[in-house]
């Protein structure tokens, strides 16, 4: 098979988890479309290397993590956008409560620094291992570890006072 053929066959099957990885990382569908987008382009370049490695996955990953903490450094990211239209919230109904519950967790752990964020979203929404976090993020498994640790340290202490805030 030749390198586009492959590339191809690649995008096509892991597409829908890269876009929600990237989303995950993003917390915007506009923003994940263009970090996948962007990372496709670069592991395009290194398709022969990477694929001859058997490493394309962790590579492609690795490539979103670093391209979203450099968009996260730059100041136009800071801006605030506006709109028009108001979010919809949770429906009522039986489902309320758990969406309410799930939109304060989503919305705290948006606001985690992008290195806690990558290795959080890595490890419960991707369910990757210690070890795969560390070599998809390129550091220690010790690294690993102490970001989620705080990660999770914030996220209680965050959701503690909304909680308390609510009543």
């Amino acid at each position: 098979m030749d390198r586009d053929s492959a590339f191809e066959q690649y995008v096509e099957v892991r597409q829908a988890a890269l876009l929600r990885l990237a989303y995950l990382l993003t917390g915007e569908q506009h923003a994940a479309e263009d970090l996948v987008q962007t990372a496709l382009a670069k592991l395009y370049l290194a398709w022969n290397r990477v694929e001859r490695a058997g490493a394309v996955d962790a590579y492609a990953k690795r490539i979103m993590i670093n391209e979203h903490s450099s968009w996260w450094r730059r100041a136009w990211r800071r801006v605030e956008t506006t709109t028009d239209a108001v979010p919809e919230r949770a429906v009522a109904g039986d489902f309320g409560h758990t969406l309410v519950e799930r939109d304060a967790l989503w919305s705290v752990v948006q606001g985690l620094p992008p290195r806690q964020r990558a290795a959080v979203v890595l490890r419960f929404y991707e369910d990757m291992s210690e070890q795969d976090v560390a070599a998809t993020l390129g550091c220690s498994v010790g690294t690993v570890k102490s970001q989620t640790s705080r990660a999770l340290a914030t996220l209680r202490t965050r959701l503690q006072e909304r909680r308390g805030n609510d009543r």
